[in-house]
């Protein structure tokens, strides 16, 4: 227990369902609030991480002194880490300052005026670096300023690069109380080393639609109507596309329209994964059929690309379960970008 202890802390904010938690516990981070209002996500959150205070409210009403009283003792943070909202920010979202939820961002700054972190780290998707946010990003340096911290520039990450076997490319901003904050560690599996689709489920058992595995109550095929598996039969294995379609099959809404080239796509062996949304069990929201399967990836497939290990356990039904691991950060990325963090938190400062 002293050992545990003796940790550095962190807390972890817009938490989900607690894949940054599960990546700086095993890190050795003691993970000591965590802060969201999903209330389906936090029942997930609590049944793997039931040591961690998680406060399952709307962020702008959690008090952070509390949190240092209680929970540091009046002892300054060593880690926060804010994974906001992404949706204002994805090249789906709304125009500049539409979505309300871009603001959330800066409840960080209430959290790093009385936490004190030594490090922040920011994470979100490669909009939050584009011009049309340059205000955003620019108010939020201004902030962050203001209270002493130095914020590096953004950086972008592809999770494939960092020991998931899925293409998900990230911003992230790490700010520092501490001098120079620290730069994105280089990337221990960069293209040629990749993990791939292969070695992260071809070990599960083979299922067709509808049927499931006994022993595992993520690994199930949904039941797909009988002109899905039609479709489905006449897409090649390993990568295959709609673009081999008969003519009769092809949906009415892709006869003069060529968008959209991964809907009923399937995933192949050799290769990364294509980024998983929260449709990411459906295959008529991307590539989300299986490489050999007539049937889409099942939950347990879906949270292995997302480097959730097998004991994590997924509250919901099965569009919750969907919801929650295509909004997840893969734990692996947090994992390998730990330790960089770690080592600047043993500088002087």
């Amino acid at each position: 227990m002293g050992e545990r202890c003796s940790w550095p802390t962190a807390v972890d904010l817009f938490s989900g369902c607690g894949a940054v938690t599960e990546a700086l516990k095993r890190r050795h981070f003691r993970v000591v609030a965590a802060v969201d209002n999903d209330p389906i996500a936090c029942r997930t959150y609590r049944k793997n991480h039931p040591s961690v205070h998680l406060y399952e409210q709307d962020i702008r009403s959690v008090s952070p002194a509390r949190i240092r009283v209680e929970l540091l003792h009046d002892q300054d943070l060593d880690l926060l880490i804010v994974c906001a909202p992404c949706q204002p920010f994805s090249s789906q979202g709304l125009k500049d300052g539409a979505d309300k939820r871009a603001r959330l961002i800066f409840s960080a700054i209430r959290f790093a005026r009385v936490l004190r972190p030594k490090i922040i780290l920011f994470e979100n998707v490669p909009g939050l670096a584009t011009a049309r946010f340059a205000s955003v990003l620019s108010e939020l340096r201004r902030r962050l300023e203001k209270i002493d911290y130095t914020i590096g520039n953004p950086e972008m990450a592809d999770a494939a690069d960092y020991g998931v076997p899925q293409r998900r490319q990230r911003c992230i901003l790490i700010a520092s109380r501490a001098g120079v904050p620290p730069g994105l560690p280089a990337p221990p599996t960069p293209t040629g080393k990749r993990k791939v689709v292969r070695g992260a489920i071809a070990d599960l058992p083979r299922l067709k639609a509808g049927e499931s595995d006994p022993n595992d109550p993520l690994h199930f095929s949904r039941r797909h109507l009988e002109i899905t598996l039609r479709r489905l039969s006449h897409i090649p294995k390993d990568g295959g596309s709609r673009c081999s379609l008969p003519k009769n099959l092809v949906l009415t809404c892709h006869r003069e329209h060529s968008g959209h080239p991964d809907v009923y796509g399937r995933m192949w062996w050799n290769r990364v994964s294509p980024t998983l949304t929260t449709g990411c069990t459906d295959v008529t929201r991307g590539r989300f059929a299986h490489p050999e399967d007539d049937r889409a990836i099942t939950l347990r497939e879906a949270a292995r690309l997302q480097t959730f290990p097998d004991s994590y356990w997924f509250e919901g039904n099965h569009s919750e379960i969907s919801t929650q691991i295509g909004n997840a950060v893969p734990v692996r990325l947090i994992e390998e970008i730990v330790p960089c963090l770690r080592a600047s938190l043993r500088r002087p400062g």
